[in-house]
């Protein structure tokens, strides 16, 4: 018995082109070398960040005497 499989199919995150999650895809999950680059750069100019909660050690609020 055999099973055909159906290749997985992402969008790239920079310009939402399908890309099939392979190989054949050596960027993945971007198009391109070029979207990688993009969203490097997206990511390095804090364009971009992960939620979280603030950090308060940089505050002028913060002290560490209690």
């Amino acid at each position: 018995m055999s099973q055909s499989r159906t290749p997985t199919i992402v969008k790239c995150p920079t310009c939402q082109t399908d890309v099939v999650w392979g190989e054949q895809s050596p960027f993945r999950p971007f198009c391109s070398k070029r979207c990688q680059l993009i969203d490097l750069g997206e990511w390095a100019a804090e364009e971009k960040a992960i939620p979280g909660a603030p950090d308060l050690s940089d505050s002028d609020g913060w002290s560490e005497e209690m």
